[in-house]
């Protein structure tokens, strides 16, 4: 444990993964058969290497075959596709999809088909990924011509974050982009979002996923390919519309800044204790203001492997014996993780038992294609084990549904809460601001969670892996109903103080939802 004490936060307890997990039973049940993993590992060992070509076209007749594969599971096991999406319109999706593999085509390619038709199910959990042998190639390949730049994009603008040509004085951070290579930004932002999955409608995740550094480049040259250059039309800072033209950003043309005749080099890389740190403190870290009696936790994932539990029993002993009065909590770039984190740390923070949804089953254990699924001799074994099948036929996750989780006794934190969310908080980080939101003493500040407030689908996310191309796509098995109270409209939890971004905002680098935060822990400082 690391203390220090400044009137501005301080580092005093260190130690993203997008799903909800099935927490300690999974585990617990995976471990009971660690032998058999081990034979059958050791029985496959004697694999070659196969070349890879990135520009290699599959034939539409393996296309049409791993399409075939890709839609019967969907349709067999996905337990929420027509959720938000009718059956009737899945279908035309499928169909639609179908009708674009009637020639040759690369992965990419493949994969762009995929991503449409998945975004239509409308399930943030269930998305395309490159096959093994590509993520292999891509591991090995130098960095080639990218999209020069980042954007922050919601309803109201787009605006550049970064400008990978560091050379170029116009286009800077926070100047307005109103169309690139003649496509107007609303346009090409409704474009994008064809490609990006979602829970339910919430547009919110999507603007997030745009902003997310790298992203909104990535499927722009995805869809559109990569140019040489590009026209980008924006606005000065007096508001006047111009138009420039702008090179690709090519690495191997970006030399070490030099002055005179020296070269500054980077600083020596830091050894692998310093890594460790660096890795726990990116994606947990409590930092306190002793001055004001407040502190700030920032929490990017609920995942396994970085001691949240430990640090949650440190952090929380900390903030009790330091008196802290106003906590802020940010997952904003939280993306979910182990379920048994996330109740973790809500038994803190909770006033009363709380749930973790009304409704966890899975729609089938078994069914066709079940041997492209991964870990499906576990996932079968882990439903047979921990649910039951009820009248309705599907099989029910009857712990979740039933069992109350109590408030921790020991340091449990009785102060100001204030948990900053936005389109990044998915999966356990919204059953977490759930269990929480009603309850007087918290205050859930920023915007709408990416994550489904009535529900997603979720809990156990193997990767499907089709048979000829390699391509995958995560497919959950259990649809979770959160509340059965909240409206099954489609939106993600609504922030109580709502702190969205402002053009200026962007451009100053400013952190609007922190400021947001500490106003409100001053005003109620003076109140007291």
């Amino acid at each position: 444990m690391i203390v220090a004490e400044r009137r501005t936060f301080q580092c005093i307890a260190t130690n993203h993964s997008n799903g909800t997990a099935a927490g300690w039973p999974y585990l617990y049940f995976k471990v009971c058969f660690l032998l058999l993993p081990v034979i059958f590992m050791l029985m496959s060992c004697g694999t070659s290497r196969v070349s890879f070509s990135p520009a290699k076209k599959y034939s539409a007749d393996e296309l049409q075959k791993d399409y075939a594969v890709y839609q019967a599971l969907l349709e067999e096991y996905h337990p929420s596709l027509y959720w938000y999406t009718s059956k009737d319109s899945m279908d035309g999706y499928f169909k639609q999809g179908r009708e674009q593999l009637n020639d040759s085509l690369t992965e990419p390619q493949f994969r762009k088909v995929l991503s449409y038709v998945t975004s239509k199910i409308n399930c943030g959990h269930t998305t395309v990924r490159p096959s093994k042998r590509w993520n292999k190639y891509a591991d090995t390949v130098r960095l080639g011509k990218m999209f020069p730049l980042s954007m922050k994009v919601w309803n109201e603008a787009m605006v550049i974050t970064a400008n990978l040509n560091r050379r170029d004085s116009f286009l800077r951070r926070g100047t307005v982009v109103t169309a690139i290579n003649g496509k107007p930004a609303a346009a090409l932002v409704d474009t994008l979002f064809n490609y990006i999955s979602t829970d339910g409608y919430n547009t919110t995740h999507k603007y997030q996923s745009l902003s997310n550094r790298g992203t909104f480049g990535s499927i722009y040259t995805t869809l559109f390919g990569l140019s040489d250059k590009y026209q980008v039309d924006y606005k000065d800072d007096r508001g006047n519309s111009k138009t420039i033209t702008i090179p690709v950003y090519n690495p191997a043309a970006d030399t070490p800044l030099t002055r005179g005749t020296r070269t500054f080099r980077p600083p020596t890389p830091p050894d692998k204790k310093q890594l460790k740190a660096q890795r726990l403190n990116s994606v947990r870290l409590l930092r306190i203001d002793t001055a004001n009696h407040s502190a700030m936790m920032d929490l990017s994932s609920f995942g396994r492997g970085y001691g949240l539990r430990k640090f949650f029993r440190q952090s929380f002993r900390v903030l009790k014996e330091r008196d802290i009065k106003h906590l802020i909590i940010d997952v904003r770039s939280n993306g979910g993780g182990s379920v048994s984190n996330s109740t973790q740390i809500t038994r803190y923070i909770a006033s009363q038992r709380f749930k973790i949804g009304d409704t966890l089953y899975a729609s089938r254990k078994k069914g066709p294609y079940q041997q492209y699924i991964q870990n499906n001799f576990w996932n079968k074994l882990f439903i047979s084990f921990f649910t039951k099948k009820k009248e309705d036929g599907f099989y029910h996750f009857g712990y979740f549904e039933r069992h109350y989780f109590k408030p921790k006794r020991n340091n449990h934190y009785d102060g100001k809460v204030y948990i900053l969310t936005g389109g990044n908080s998915f999966s356990a980080t919204t059953l977490f601001t759930s269990a929480l939101i009603k309850q007087e003493n918290v205050t859930v500040i920023g915007e709408e969670t990416g994550g489904g407030a009535y529900g997603n689908s979720a809990w156990l996310i193997p990767d499907a892996t089709l048979p000829h191309t390699g391509v995958r796509f995560r497919l959950p098995l259990f649809r979770l109903v959160i509340d059965k109270t909240v409206p099954k409209n489609g939106r993600g939890v609504q922030p109580e103080v709502p702190a969205l971004p402002t053009i200026e905002a962007i451009r100053k680098n400013t952190d609007f939802k922190v400021e947001k935060a500490m106003e409100l822990i001053k005003a109620d400082q003076q109140k007291g």
